[in-house]
Formats: C-alpha cells, sequence, structure tokens
C-alpha cells in the first residue's frame, strides 16, 4: 500500500528529476544565460551596493534606550560620534600647548571637523584654573612660590647653564649656613632631568610642577574632542577625516618619535578600528577557507570537473545573493558584511549533496542522463526540504528589533533558495561538458561508514554517553552569559582599543559614565544629591560644580602670588648656540663649584638633614655627567651641555607665561563660563546634562548591570555607554529568543508538512537540540561567553543543523534505509564533507585578530563539530533498526 509520505515523494521526485534533465539536456543555453545574469548581476553590485557602517543603525530605533538616546543626542549633538584625541607629554608647559596649537589648527579645518573642544586647555581655564584649587593647595602653592621667587628672578635674568649652577651653588651654600631654604624639589627635579639626559631617555624639567611644589611625573595628559564629518556612504567613514587629524598634528610639530604622543580613541575611532580588524580577519580567513575548502572538496569528490562544478556553483549563488541584498536591502552593514565568508560553508552544502547523489547513482552503472535525472529527483526534494526549514530560520529574524541581524536574516534565507536554484540548475548544466569520467567502483563502505559503523556497534555506548552529556550540560546551562563589554569584542592589541581601556582607568576622564538629562538648576541639583547617595555612584558632575566656592578668598591668595612673582619676564634661550672653549670652561667651572657646594654641605651636615639624600643624589648624577663628559671631545661636550642647558631651561618662560595668566582670575558665576563649556552642560533647548560615575570597574558585567539599574531607579531616562551596552545587549537576546521561538514553531510545521510524522520530526529535531544544547554547555567549558558578534553563529548553526538531520532521516524514510545501510551512502559522505567543508570556513575565523570575529569563529567549530556528531554518530543510533527486511538499494 502506498503511504501519503511515499505518493508524495514521488510527485515531488519527478518534478526535481524533470527539472535537471531539462538543465542538462539544454546546458549550452542554461549556461550562456547563467554567464549573462552574472555579468549584468555583478556590475550591478559593484554600483550601486553601499555600505552603512553606523552601528546604532543595527537596533530597532522603537526600542527605549533609543529613544532617550535620540532625546540626548538633540540637546547635545556635539558628544555624537566623536573623536578623542590623547597628547602626552614629558612635562605639563609641553602639552599645553601642543594641546592649544593642535586645537586651534584644527578649528581652521571646517571641511573635516564640525566642532573641536580641548576641554581643560582654554583660555578660560588658563586664567581661572587656581580658582579650583582648595585655599590650602593655595596656600601652599604660594609659599612655595616665596621661596622660589629670587631663584627664579636670577635665572630669568640670564637662562644658561653656567648662570643655572651658579644659582644652584649659593643657594645650596646658603643651606649649608643654615637658612631655612626649600631646595628639594628643586634638587629632585634638576637630577632627574640630568639622569633621564644620561639614560638616553631625556625629558625637559617642569617649572610649572616646581612652582607648586610638586613631584615630576613621568608624563603629562590632555584631550581633544573633536566631532569629525563622517561618510558613512564609505567602508571607513572617519577616514578622510583621521587623515586630516595626522596631517595637521605633523604641522604643527607633533611627529612620530617627537616629545609629544598622539594617540587617537572614542567611539568613531574603535568603530574604525574594530571594522578594519573584522574585515582583516575576514580576508585571512577567505584565504585559508579557499585554500582547505579545495582541500576537503577534492577527497569528497575526487574529480576535478565536480569540484569546478562547486566551485562555480558557489561563485554564482553569491554574485546572485549580492544582487538580491543590494535590490531589497541597499547596503551590507557590519553583521551582513559576514555572509560573503560564511556563505561558503552554507552553499557548499547544496552542490555537494547533489554531486556526490550523482556520483553515487554513476557508479551503479546508470548512463549520466539517468544519474542526472535519478539524482536530481533524489537530492531536489531533500534540497528542498532543507532550503524551506533553512530559509524559515533565517527569516525568522526579521521581525525583531536587532535590524542588523534581521537584514542578515532576509539575505541569508533568499541566499538559501538562490543557492538551490542555482545548484539545481546551474550544478547540471555543467555536468554536460565537464569529464564524465569517475573512479572505479567504491568499495560496499566508504571510510567515513566505516568510522561511523563503531556508533551502531555499540549503540547502547551511545545512548548511555548522550544521556550523560546531556544531563551535565542541562546543570551548567543557567552559567550561560552573554558579554556586553563592546570592547572585549575588539582587538586588544589596537591602539584606540589600548587608549581608551587607559582612560577608564582614570576615574575624572572615563568615557564610561552615565547621562541623565534634567530641566533646571533645582531639578539638577535635586538628582545630583540622589544620584550621589547612590552606593554604585562615585561622584555626579554637573554645570554647578564647574562655579568655585570661597572664590574671594581665593581671590585674595591668587593676588598675594601675583605680588610674589611680580613684573619677571624669562629671555627664552637663543636659536643659536655659539661654540667656544671660553664657554665651555665656563659651563664647566660652574658645574664643578657646584659640585664642590654639595660636597660641602655632604661634609658638614648629618644624613638626618632633610635635603641629605637629594644632595648626595644631585652629586652622583654630576660626577656621571664629568664621567661621560671626559670620554667625548670638545665638540661633543659643547653639544651635550647645551642640550643639557634645554633640559633644564626650556620650560622656564613658557611655565611663567602660565603663572601670569593665572595670576590674572576674576570672580566669576555661571553666567561667565565659556559658550563651548555651557553648550556641554546646558543645551540649547533648556536641558541639563549630569554626568554619573561608577564607584566599580565596569568591564565587569555584574557591576555594570548593578550601576547601571540602580541610575535608572532614579532616573529612568539615563543614557550613555554603559546603558546602551546594557539595554542593547538585553535586546539583542530577546531578539534571538524571539527568533529562535518563531524559527522552532515554523521548522516544526514545515516538518509536519514535508515528513506527515510526528516521529521523523522529532528525529529531525533532536540532532539540533542536542547540539545546541552541547555548543552552549562548552561556552562555559571554554569561557567564550556570547557577545553582540558571535550571537550571529545561532542562526547559522540552525540552518546547517537542521540541514544535515533533514537529508539523514529524509534519505532513511524514502529510501527504505536503516542506519547499518544509511551510514554508508552519499547522503552521509555528503553530510561529513559539507560539514568539513564549512568546519574549515568557520575554523579559519578563529585566527582573526578581532576577538568577535574569532570568538564567532570559536562558537561555529565547536558548533558544527556537535552538529556532525549528533547527525552522524547519535541520529543513526536512534534510527538503528534488525537489519531483516531492508531494501539495501543505496
Amino acid at each position: 500500500m502506498t503511504t501519503p509520505v511515499e505518493t508524495s515523494h514521488s510527485r515531488v521526485h519527478a518534478i526535481f528529476a524533470r527539472w535537471t534533465t531539462f538543465s542538462y539536456q539544454y546546458a549550452l543555453w542554461v549556461l550562456l544565460a547563467a554567464l549573462l545574469i552574472a555579468i549584468v548581476s555583478g556590475t550591478y553590485v559593484s554600483r550601486n551596493l553601499g555600505m552603512n557602517t553606523d552601528t546604532a543603525e543595527m537596533l530597532s530605533e522603537d526600542l527605549p534606550f533609543r529613544v532617550n538616546l535620540k532625546r540626548y543626542n538633540e540637546s547635545f549633538p556635539q558628544d555624537i560620534d566623536t573623536l578623542l584625541i590623547v597628547l602626552n607629554a614629558p612635562t605639563p608647559e609641553q602639552v599645553r600647548v601642543a594641546t592649544e596649537n593642535l586645537a586651534a589648527r584644527l578649528k581652521q579645518d571646517s571641511s573635516n571637523f564640525y566642532d573641536v573642544y580641548s576641554p581643560r586647555v582654554d583660555d578660560f581655564t588658563a586664567r581661572n584654573g587656581l580658582l579650583y584649587q582648595s585655599i590650602p593647595e593655595l596656600e601652599r602653592i604660594t609659599d612655595s612660590l616665596a621661596a622660589a621667587q629670587p631663584l627664579i628672578t636670577r635665572i630669568s635674568r640670564d637662562p644658561s647653564l653656567a648662570a643655572f649652577a651658579d644659582v644652584l651653588t649659593s643657594a645650596v651654600d646658603e643651606l649649608n649656613k643654615g637658612r631655612s631654604i626649600e631646595l628639594r624639589p628643586v634638587l629632585k627635579g634638576v637630577n632627574a632631568t640630568l639622569e633621564a639626559r644620561l639614560n638616553g631617555s631625556p625629558r625637559a624639567l617642569s617649572w610649572q610642577t616646581m612652582f607648586n611644589g610638586e613631584a615630576q611625573k613621568n608624563t603629562y595628559q590632555e584631550l581633544i574632542i573633536i566631532k569629525p564629518r563622517l561618510d558613512f556612504s564609505q567602508l571607513f567613514p572617519a577616514e578622510q577625516s583621521i587623515a586630516a587629524l595626522h596631517a595637521a598634528a605633523e604641522s604643527v610639530g607633533i611627529t612620530e618619535g617627537g616629545p609629544i604622543r598622539l594617540r587617537i580613541t572614542g567611539e568613531v575611532a574603535l568603530a574604525e578600528e574594530e571594522l578594519n580588524s573584522s574585515l582583516r580577519g575576514m580576508e585571512y580567513a577567505g584565504i585559508i577557507t579557499f585554500v582547505l575548502v579545495g582541500v576537503v572538496l577534492f577527497f569528497a569528490m575526487r574529480n576535478g570537473g565536480l569540484i569546478l562544478n562547486v566551485l562555480v556553483c558557489l561563485l554564482m549563488g553569491l554574485i546572485l545573493t549580492a544582487t538580491f541584498a543590494t535590490a531589497v536591502v541597499g547596503h551590507l552593514n557590519l553583521i551582513s558584511i559576514a555572509f560573503a565568508v560564511l556563505y561558503i560553508g552554507l552553499g557548499a552544502d547544496f552542490a555537494i549533496h547533489f554531486l556526490l547523489r550523482y556520483r553515487e547513482v554513476l557508479e551503479n552503472n546508470h548512463s549520466p542522463a539517468e544519474a542526472i535525472h535519478i539524482s536530481g529527483g533524489d537530492a531536489g526534494a531533500a534540497l528542498t526540504a532543507c532550503t524551506v526549514t533553512n530559509a524559515i530560520g533565517f527569516y525568522a529574524f526579521m521581525p525583531t528589533d536587532y535590524s542588523g541581524v534581521a537584514e542578515l536574516g532576509i539575505i541569508s534565507g533568499t541566499g538559501m533558495i538562490i543557492s538551490l536554484l542555482v545548484t539545481l540548475v546551474i550544478g547540471p548544466a555543467l555536468l554536460r561538458y565537464l569529464p564524465k569520467k569517475t573512479a572505479a567502483k567504491p568499495a560496499a563502505k566508504s571510510s567515513v561508514g566505516k568510522v561511523l559503523e563503531f556508533s551502531l556497534k555499540w549503540h547502547k555506548a551511545t545512548y548511555a554517553v548522550t544521556l550523560v552529556a546531556t544531563v551535565g550540560a542541562l546543570a551548567i546551562l543557567p552559567q550561560v552569559r552573554f558579554d556586553y563589554n563592546l570592547l572585549n569584542m575588539q582587538d586588544p592589541k589596537g591602539g584606540a582599543v589600548q587608549t581608551f581601556r587607559e582612560l577608564l582607568a582614570e576615574p575624572d576622564l572615563s568615557p564610561w559614565h552615565i547621562a541623565v538629562l534634567a530641566n533646571n538648576p533645582q531639578e539638577t541639583e535635586t538628582l545630583a544629591i540622589r544620584l550621589a547617595d547612590l552606593p554604585e555612584v562615585n561622584k555626579v558632575v554637573t554645570v554647578l560644580d564647574f562655579v568655585p566656592e570661597q572664590q574671594e578668598e581665593k581671590f585674595s591668595l591668587i593676588q598675594e602670588m601675583a605680588l610674589t612673582i611680580g613684573p619677571i619676564a624669562a629671555t627664552p634661550p637663543p636659536q643659536i648656540r655659539i661654540t667656544s672653549d671660553a664657554i665651555l670652561a665656563e659651563q664647566y667651572k660652574a658645574l664643578r663649584e657646584l659640585v664642590a657646594a654639595l660636597e660641602r654641605f655632604a661634609a658638614t651636615n648629618h644624613p638626618e638633614h632633610p635635603s641629605a639624600a637629594t644632595v648626595s643624589a644631585l652629586k652622583s648624577t654630576l660626577a656621571h655627567l664629568f664621567a661621560q663628559l671626559d670620554k667625548v671631545s670638545n665638540d661633543e661636550k659643547s653639544k651635550l651641555l647645551y642640550t643639557i642647558e634645554d633640559d633644564l631651561l626650556a620650560m622656564l618662560p613658557l611655565a611663567l607665561q602660565s603663572l601670569r595668566t593665572a595670576t590674572e582670575a576674576t570672580v566669576f558665576d555661571e553666567g561667565d563660563l565659556p559658550v563651548a563649556f555651557k553648550d556641554r552642560w546646558h543645551s540649547d533647548t533648556g536641558g541639563y546634562r549630569l554626568a554619573v560615575y561608577p564607584v566599580e570597574d565596569l568591564n565587569d558585567n555584574d557591576a555594570l548591570r548593578r550601576f547601571v539599574r540602580s541610575v535608572q531607579q532614579v532616573a529612568p531616562h539615563a543614557i550613555g555607554v554603559p546603558v546602551i551596552s546594557l539595554e542593547a545587549g538585553e535586546a539583542v537576546v530577546q531578539a534571538f529568543v524571539q527568533a529562535f521561538s518563531l524559527a522552532l514553531i515554523g521548522v516544526v510545521v514545515i516538518l509536519l508538512v514535508l515528513l506527515r510524522s510526528i516521529k521523523y520530526t522529532l528525529l529531525v529535531l533532536l540532532p539540533l537540540l542536542l547540539s545546541s544544547l552541547f555548543t552552549a554547555a562548552f561556552t562555559i567549558l571554554l569561557d567564550v561567553p556570547f557577545n553582540f558578534a558571535n550571537i550571529i553563529a545561532l542562526p547559522l548553526l540552525l540552518g546547517l543543523g537542521i540541514d544535515s538531520s533533514l537529508h539523514m532521516v529524509y534519505r532513511s524514510i524514502n529510501n527504505e534505509l536503516v542506519s547499518e545501510v544509511l551510514i554508508h551512502t552519499s547522503t552521509a559522505r555528503a553530510i561529513f564533507y559539507s560539514a568539513l567543508t564549512a568546519l574549515v570556513d568557520f575554523a579559519s575565523l578563529i585566527f582573526s585578530s578581532h576577538l568577535g570575529t574569532a570568538s564567532m569563529g570559536i562558537l561555529l567549530t565547536v558548533g558544527l563539530a556537535f552538529t556532525l556528531i549528533c547527525t552522524l554518530i547519535i541520529l543513526p543510533a536512534l534510527l538503528r533498526a534488525p537489519a531483516a527486511g531492508v531494501k539495501a538499494n543505496a
């Protein structure tokens, strides 16, 4: 009696058998038409396919955090898509001048930059910076300046090494006589500067730090915030602006190897760097994949013509899929662009199944035309079933809020349909002209089948291991996590990433803070108090914090400071140095006298003296200097001493100018703040911005969640990188749960329609569910959590998993095969080699420097390996039946 499944199979078989036979008979016209379509499509794609690298567009604009972000961006548009320039220099004087010069140069380039802002280097800050110091700090600075005033006055008149050494000699002698002079900051600074020069890592002496009575740090840092002009139609939207930035830096003397170090970070630079490393990883993956896929196809096909057939079908499918993407979507995004590489693993599956079935029929003494007819009917029915389930799996992502993956879904789902059509139209046509000679009929049992026999021979052990592994995976499943930290996906060696992480370590500069909007000063103050009381919050900054308290008292101390300094004007060192024996002798004499003064101090004072250690260190460094001078010629001596003179005195004029400017401070209120500054805290629309900084390190996902949720309890409309990372991550997870639910329902319905059997539907789904469970468990064991990049592996694994198990079940039903025969058919070999093709494709991604791409490669490789195990080992054991009555018509 004929069953409904068999009747349906016969009709479908007949349709595809006639289809492939038609393509085979009219091969020349089919191939000419395909060539013409490929040329037209390729031209269309090259001229019209765009690239959208705006990551903000990958999630629905109706999501609450996107609504809040839009409101914030309307209030403070200057904070959108910015570059953060980090300048470092050995002295605060150097970094300040470099920042001023670079910012001024960038402001002139309106064609590449909308806005340029240096938060701590401008005229207002230079004049009023001392008002932000505390009163005890101002008193300390005033005392320090008063002690250094005689020394500064003498050096400013004659800024030479000899004069400077003479001044220090006199000061040490006065100290030796018992005068209370605080020389330690000066002597420490001089000693450190000389040591740096002698050790081959020179740095200038900062007079500003000495005026403030501070120890000089290794480096000083300033920031410039730039809003560049971006072109999202280009692959790298900020490429032109970043090039203009480097050119501007070079024009103001900031060069590679110079004392000023320039680095670029910020959201735009991070996005550019991420895209670059991702594409570079894809390029490497493409090369590795091409080679390895060729090797796999060789072992699978053992025939050059069949291998060429697979590659032509792959190329044609890729071109047509790109044409569809261009016509329907119009662009690729940072997620859908990965499909170009991943398509190799998916698209090859169709051609491998069809061609291996063709070869199997041919090896059973059928003519090529008969083999086309039979294999077209068999493979066409199975491949169509796989295509439908695959397409549903991908299309299920279309209604989600994750539009980046929704676009991938529509492109990939349609790509599967295109692959089917290409395989069954172009594949048979190519077989008409490619060499028909095949290897001799293989042994009854293939090498793949022999390996798979073990699971059938030891089927009870297979059941037991599967049960134990399932229970173990279910036990650790609750530990599966999603990594919200976008930095963890990028190349850790990237300059923008390293610089950004450095800024995160400095609480006052951390870009990872939450922004809250208030409507008026009263609400701003109330919110600031409530937020500051939260245990997860370190501090809250508002525009009100930039009007210093106790300004009148501070102003009096600043006036006293101005009187202490007096009208000192430093003479800059001459540009052209005159070298003579007389000058050299003068420098030698001054330095020898300084050494003698230091020795007298050491001889007459006890080690307990506060300056004893400093004096001893400088004396030792000067001895080292003389030892080095004794080894070189007079010209080299003069050159070394002049470089030391520059190291010691070059920053004095800048420091004095900065100090004079700082003593011009005036009492001010909020209305006197600079417009460029106020616009970043009080918008034109009337909103006030609060910056909320965390107590904990937000690299920890749990800390990130605690911080965001705590702030949202007080300010539900809060926004910022921490909020976006958390909310976007949860939206992505929700989108995938929704998509998988829809996909699973759709796949179940289609399988029930196609197979008309609950039993066989469950047998198709079981390997998919098991492989998904084992893959999720291995993300815990390998410490590779899901993230914004690797989560797209899930729809790909869904498609491949359904394909493999459906092929096995379909062949088992329609050819009445049980496991012992099924594992030796072309279907089992096709599943193995198509999976192996995809495996080498996906495994190549592991070597990408982009950690998101690498983690995607790991997830795909592990997932596909489990899919192969579940389909070729566990499923045949489940399909196992007594050998009696089996029709072995493979």
